[in-house]
């Protein structure tokens, strides 16, 4: 029995498989994110909704790069874990993967309250690649899944309103360069983990934000929440106002009975206390409820059709349980910003714990009488007084400064308090924080000049705020930097100059390659996919050239260039320069999935319909395949007419005609 609250590091071993290295070209252009509309629909919208999807999409997960160095074999490895805990909760977070909240067990009953996945299964969801399935996770930055996904934080002890202790963690988020923290702790005695979340914007300008706390948990359960409507968004990018909680002739709030994967945002009147919660057969499970600034709340369901269903699967192991999500965010829907004035900051505090109800009333046919029933009992759980309370509580504790650390992130908030001398209370992002990856860009704020590589190598990460941008531009005018002011002005809508940049880096540069990919990609956005592929062919073999050795760095860039640049020759049907990209890549990256997928499409571009059906006979999977991706249907389509084998129907939307 733990009769205080503790904090405590640990270690969690599961099944897992390995990151692997980020991809090592920058990402000029976005991935393909799902969660959009067209144009015209957003006139049916309410007009401050339409106005706040319309406010500063992204366009570029720049300056991230791209996560997609994993593999599908799991083997056992330990991850670093911290533990809080009482005599009623125990909470398991993840600090070295975005803080994820991995557990919430309720001691007294012995009930997991999350989606607990047994594995560590990356896939290509978040904003940058690499996410994972299960647990609590923090969604800054913009709509989709956040790039803190796989990423470390920073964690510490804190000081707790009650006089014990609580967990902070804190990071830089790199998106819209915001700092932001979540401070967690459960007071002695409580059912409820409380979680303190705050975001602030130290510049001299606007900038747009985004948030939402995503809760998976079991797929067995009731969701219920405050509303009649929702805003059902499906992967067809349409968002329509349905009623809740039955639409087109069935019960949504209960997660299999939906075929297709969808999203539904739940229309919570002003005034009405905001929550969320999904309760089982027995009327027992987790609720969450928060202070009115958390005004979303959110259903995601994969649907009990066979695509949702193998992407169940694909993301944990065999036997496992589905799972759904419930979510909270600071606006109606995950496809809107909201803009956060200058030097000032949003927060707010959330509530975890659980929930039983009676069982007939939660899933009685009387909508009204199931939320009245839940929200009673929440009401006698954790009044909503209580909860103002603790946020009025926590308030001054958030600028307390951290005591032990706990855990340590990124860099890249060190650089920036250096550079601008935020003062940030509460979230130290220290010089001792900087490490390889910031060097080059403390040297170009200290003396003016971007340094030129030691050693040939793909080149680092690129910084693309205005201020970094400036710096670029007065700085010497060498190649990298050329390279480096080329991306950053690409980030910033000025194409034509990027181009510019990088072509007058091409006379002097050492290294070709990652000057002729950017300028590809600047090609195919022109439309030009004639000279993009001949740009793409020249970058790779420069590269091939180039290539030292067959290390991590530089097999990454090998496979990442590669993959683009079939991709291009094929489109303008050069097949003989595909296959030569093709037999230059090593051995290991030709039998990944990916590559089998290219490959398959390879065959079939040379004619040779029967070898290109014999890779999929022989089964692959695309351990990077994207979240709505047709990619794998649609070449079986072009291959055959029988019905696409289950281990590869991936496919989130209706299909045409079915």
């Amino acid at each position: 029995m733990v009769d205080v609250t503790t904090i405590r590091r640990d270690v969690l071993t599961l099944p897992a498989a390995e990151l692997g290295p980020a991809n090592p070209l920058p990402p000029l252009r976005p991935l393909d994110e799902m969660h959009r509309i067209d144009d015209r629909d957003r006139a049916s919208l309410p007009r401050d909704m339409a106005r706040q999807i319309g406010y500063a999409p992204l366009h570029s997960v720049l300056p991230e790069r791209v996560k997609d160095g994993y593999g599908r074999r799991r083997e056992p490895r330990g991850i670093d874990t911290i533990v809080i805990e009482n005599d009623r909760l125990r909470a398991v977070v993840l600090p070295g993967l975005g803080g994820r909240v991995a557990s919430l067990l309720h001691k007294p009953t012995g009930r997991e309250l999350l989606y607990r996945n047994p594995v560590l299964q990356p896939a290509c969801f978040a904003l940058n690649g690499a996410w994972f399935s299960g647990g609590i996770e923090w969604n800054i930055g913009a709509t989709g899944h956040t790039t803190l996904s796989c990423s470390p934080v920073h964690a510490a002890r804190v000081p707790a309103p009650d006089g014990g202790e609580m967990l902070r963690l804190w990071e830089w988020e790199r998106l819209r360069d915001l700092p932001f923290q979540v401070d967690l702790w459960l007071p002695e005695g409580s059912d409820f983990l409380y979680v303190g979340v705050r975001i602030r914007n130290p510049h001299e300008r606007p900038a747009p934000t985004y948030w939402w706390s995503n809760i998976a948990v079991p797929e067995e359960r009731r969701v219920l929440a405050p509303a009649e409507e929702a805003w059902h968004f499906g992967y067809e990018r349409q968002l329509r106002r349905v009623p809740v909680p039955r639409y087109d002739g069935t019960d949504r709030t209960y997660p299999l009975n939906s075929t297709f994967p969808a999203d539904y945002f739940y229309e919570v009147p002003d005034g009405q206390r905001r929550w969320i919660a999904a309760l089982d057969d027995a009327g027992d499970g987790l609720v969450q409820t928060s202070t009115d600034v958390l005004r979303g709340r959110k259903l995601f369901v994969w649907g009990a059709g066979p695509g949702g269903r193998r992407w169940q699967e694909w993301l944990t192991e065999p036997g496992t349980g589905g799972y759904c999500e419930i979510q909270a965010g600071l606006v109606r829907t995950q496809l809107e910003h909201v803009r956060l004035d200058a030097e000032s900051e949003v927060s707010w505090l959330e509530a975890y714990g659980p929930l039983s109800a009676d069982a007939p009333a939660v899933h009685g046919p009387d909508w009204t009488a199931a939320r009245a029933e839940v929200e009673g009992r929440l009401q006698s759980a954790l009044p909503r007084a209580a909860v103002e309370a603790a946020y009025d509580a926590w308030k001054p504790y958030a600028d307390t400064e951290p005591g032990e650390t706990l855990a340590v992130g990124s860099g890249w908030g060190a650089l920036e308090v250096l550079r601008a001398g935020h003062k940030l209370p509460g979230t130290p992002f220290e010089e001792s924080t900087l490490g390889e990856a910031q060097a080059p860009w403390l040297e170009l704020l200290r003396s003016g000049d971007f340094p030129e590589p030691r050693r040939v190598g793909p080149p680092g990460e690129t910084l693309v705020a205005t201020h970094w941008r400036d710096m670029l531009e007065t700085a010497p005018a060498k190649p990298l930097t050329e390279y480096h002011l080329g991306v950053a002005q690409w980030h910033a809508g000025d194409l034509a100059q990027a181009v510019r940049s990088w072509e007058r880096a091409l006379e002097l540069a050492p290294s070709l390659w990652p000057l002729l990919r950017c300028l590809a990609v600047a090609d195919l956005e022109a439309g030009n996919r004639e000279r993009a592929a001949e740009r793409y062919a020249d970058a790779f073999d420069d590269l091939c050239q180039e290539r030292r050795d067959h290390g991590e760095a530089w097999t990454a860039a090998t496979a990442a260039l590669g993959r683009e640049a079939m991709a291009a020759l094929l489109a303008v049907r050069r097949v003989g320069d595909a296959r030569g990209v093709w037999e230059r890549l090593r051995p290991a990256t030709r039998s990944g999935g990916r590559f089998r997928l290219i490959e398959a499409e390879l065959l079939l571009a040379e004619g040779d319909r029967d070898a290109a059906r014999a890779v999929f006979d022989a089964g692959f999977e695309v351990a990077d395949l994207r979240e709505g991706a047709e990619a794998i249907s649609d070449l079986w389509a072009r291959l055959t007419q029988e019905p696409l084998p289950g281990r590869y129907d991936f496919r989130m939307r209706p299909q045409p005609g079915v």
